[in-house]
């Protein structure tokens, strides 16, 4: 008709457009909150009560949300409670290592439903394809549900895929895994959308959606377990680089430690010598400690941890958390001079083992090295973080698909 015009579903300030920003602005809430009333929900999200109803009627007629009981503690009638529909929708997440696979699916409320880990060691002659179809089946399988009801997998590994090349890099010791064809054969072998991700980057996105970081938009995290390594968030996102190589900061050279070059071929840099796992140990020889001969990043966290109780009663620990701080502050006052991060947090098993009188010799080794002086926090997430930050990753897109409620 001349003269007239019809706004298409999508144009912003239309009914439509309003409901579903409503509509997520409450799911958002239930997420948060967990269990609220309409009149709760009414009152944290400026609605009417009626709108509020309507809302919440619309929502549980999309499956999205349920009801699990009424109010109590309170004469009257109680009201009625809303919860989000946990079982709408799943999402999983890998943690790849050159030991093993861990897989887990978790349900929209981000409560992990099932678990599976595949030790790699044992599959010898496997295919990576087929090890990271059965880690996924195996969590799948836990979890009491049909592969297909998985919407999206996040895979985090060392290392960081190539976007030119589609090449694994940065991670040499990560056998069988730098094909150029793998990530075209995962997409053909797996029934859902997946996406891949550094390990690092990924505990950092489970520091910044539940742990230390939340609230912050620029944080360094720091990692060492088997190798060190940093992620970079600034202006609230992930910086990975132009070839995915951020945060690779074990080849970073550094004072006090001879040059490594060819770093790559040798998996190893002047930062990984200085301050990784390995230099924990011979640390704790020269200050008279004695080591069993047992893997790096066992005798490290061993000792760190005896060192984080007893240093107060034994000079020797005493001067072990004081050698390593220092030798850890002259990589991170590089970091600190480049980017001038509001925050750093400490992750890893190693640096988790030293506990807080590590990290308060840290903040003050750094202090005199660099000229801004960050907050140091530890972890907020310690168990399996980089799971953790997978099933994060991708139930961040997850939500974004299910709870639009406009198409």
């Amino acid at each position: 008709m001349a003269g007239t015009t019809q706004d298409s579903p999508g144009t912003p300030g239309t009914p439509s457009v309003l409901r579903a920003m409503n509509d997520r602005a409450a799911l958002d809430l239930l997420l948060e909150h967990g269990s609220l009333s309409r009149t709760r929900i009414g009152k944290l999200t400026g609605l009417s009560k009626p709108t509020a109803s309507q809302l919440l009627a619309r929502l549980e007629a999309a499956g999205l949300v349920v009801v699990t009981g009424t109010s109590e503690g309170r004469p009257g009638p109680g009201a009625q409670l809303y919860a989000l529909n946990a079982g709408v929708a799943h999402a999983a997440g890998l943690d790849v290592n050159e030991h093993r696979i861990r897989a887990a699916v978790a349900d929209i409320t981000g409560t992990v439903v099932g678990e599976h880990e595949l030790r790699t060691g044992d599959r010898t002659g496997v295919g990576v394809v087929r090890q990271v179809t059965d880690a996924l089946d195996g969590a799948v399988k836990a979890a009491g549900l049909p592969r297909g009801d998985v919407r999206r997998l996040v895979i985090g590994t060392p290392g960081a895929f190539d976007p030119a090349t589609g090449r694994l890099r940065y991670a040499s010791h990560l056998p069988g895994w730098h094909s150029p064809t793998l990530l075209t054969e995962l997409a053909a072998a797996l029934p859902m959308p997946f996406e891949y991700e550094n390990d690092v980057n990924l505990v950092a996105v489970a520091e910044q959606r539940l742990g230390a970081a939340r609230g912050h938009s620029d944080f360094v995290l720091l990692w060492n377990e088997s190798g060190i390594g940093a992620a970079l968030v600034l202006g609230g996102r992930l910086h990975r680089g132009f070839t995915g190589g951020a945060g690779e900061v074990g080849f970073l050279p550094v004072p006090g430690t001879p040059l490594v070059r060819q770093v790559t071929k040798a998996n190893s840099g002047g930062f990984q010598e200085l301050a990784g796992v390995q230099a924990v140990p011979r640390l704790a020889r020269e200050v008279g400690i004695d080591t069993p001969d047992r893997p790096y990043v066992a005798v490290a966290s061993d000792l760190l941890a005896r060192a984080a109780k007893v240093h107060r009663d034994d000079s020797r620990y005493e001067e072990l958390l004081d050698r390593y701080a220092e030798r850890l502050a002259t990589g991170l006052a590089a970091l600190v001079a480049v980017l001038d991060p509001e925050l750093i947090v400490l992750s890893g098993e190693v640096l988790v083992a030293g506990g807080e009188p590590l990290r308060t010799r840290l903040q003050s080794e750094l202090a005199d090295l660099a000229a801004s002086r960050p907050r140091l926090a530890l972890t907020a997430v310690p168990h399996a973080p980089v799971l953790r930050g997978a099933l994060e990753s991708a139930l961040a897109t997850t939500r974004d698909e299910v709870f639009d409620t406009s198409r």
